[in-house]
């Protein structure tokens, strides 16, 4: 039985990751695609592959979620805490990809661990959750939004005296590159996020230490899942992202990206803390926009995405209670 539950729960695990990659595919390439800089298809392949190689460069985010959010019980009974928090993750990633909300599906994840794990009476470790989550979740969209306004407002002094065609030529090839560095640092946090949590079940079954590193099949698995997930796009979320949020160009973009992928590096390799990209860039795609000027930000449309943000970890928290209470009577 053990066994058995143990691959359900790697199957849903890979599963998170593939919505994970469709409902976040547009995180790294909307802007470039809303710009022109590069073709639909193009983008997506290109944010597969780079999903893949940042899934690849590093275990740091993995480890805080499998050792820094719950402490399950050993067994049964902590696989399927784990099993609910991830059906948690994935119907909360459904219900704002239907309705083309670009929410986050890290904080999806963690709220379902924290929604298991609280319906469970399993351990909770909060101070790991307020320094590694809470923190982090309030830092990185302030950072996004006031980084890429400074960037953006650089760019505009840099180049006031330049030729516009140019400069619009120059940073709509730039945006490529930049479009890259986001969904390499996609790849590098919300990929780990589901080897965290396979980490966890293995953990919990004694098939891993805790000292242990995560198992190089566990990385190719987590990687594969999300770069595939990504290829078969968001196109919903994708153009609230590019489109509706405010209308950029190639040198505001590239702002946005650039600034977003740098802090979603210093947050997984630095602090090792499991930050929203979702909340990253959409954040930095309205800073560089405001310095068009403020009303060019259509603020309803960005008041309703963080209505999703800050509904998030409780929806996902209170779906993943239930799931946990239906499974607990299925499977126990």
């Amino acid at each position: 039985m053990e066994l058995t539950l143990v691959i359900i729960l790697v199957v849903i695990a890979l599963a998170f990751d593939y919505t994970n990659g469709f409902h976040d595919a547009s995180n790294a390439i909307a802007t470039s695609v809303s710009t022109r800089a590069l073709t639909p298809r193009v983008a997506l392949a290109m944010a597969a592959a780079c999903n893949f190689l940042g899934a690849l460069a590093g275990t740091e985010v993995a480890e805080t979620i499998g050792k820094g959010i719950i402490s399950t019980p050993s067994g049964t009974h902590g696989l399927v805490v784990v099993i609910a928090a991830l059906i948690g993750a994935i119907i909360w990633n459904l219900i704002t990809w239907y309705f083309g909300l670009p929410s986050s599906s890290s904080h999806a994840l963690i709220g379902g661990l924290i929604g298991a794990g609280v319906a469970s009476s399993s351990i909770v470790l909060w101070t790991g959750i307020l320094d590694k989550v809470v923190i982090p979740m309030v830092l990185s969209p302030g950072i996004g939004f006031f980084g890429a306004f400074a960037v953006m407002t650089a760019i505009l002094w840099i180049f006031r005296h330049s030729n516009p065609g140019k400069v619009t030529r120059g940073f709509r090839m730039s945006q490529s590159l930049s479009a890259a560095a986001v969904a390499l640092g996609h790849g590098l946090q919300d990929a780990q996020k589901t080897m965290g949590v396979i980490f966890l079940a293995l953990l919990t079954t004694g098939h891993v230490n805790e000292n242990d590193g995560i198992p190089l099949w566990v990385k190719i698995s987590a990687a594969t899942a999300i770069s595939l997930g990504t290829y078969s796009g968001g196109w919903r979320i994708m153009r609230t992202l590019g489109r509706r949020i405010i209308h950029l160009d190639p040198a505001r973009g590239f702002a946005a990206e650039s600034v977003a992928a740098t802090v979603l590096y210093v947050m997984a390799i630095g602090l090792h803390a499991p930050v929203s990209t979702t909340h990253t860039i959409t954040s930095a795609v309205i800073g560089a926009g405001a310095t068009k000027r403020l009303s060019a930000v259509r603020w309803g449309v960005a008041q309703n995405i963080v209505t999703a943000w800050v509904l998030t970890i409780p929806a996902a928290g209170i779906i993943a209670a239930l799931c946990y209470g239906l499974a607990h009577l299925i499977l126990e």
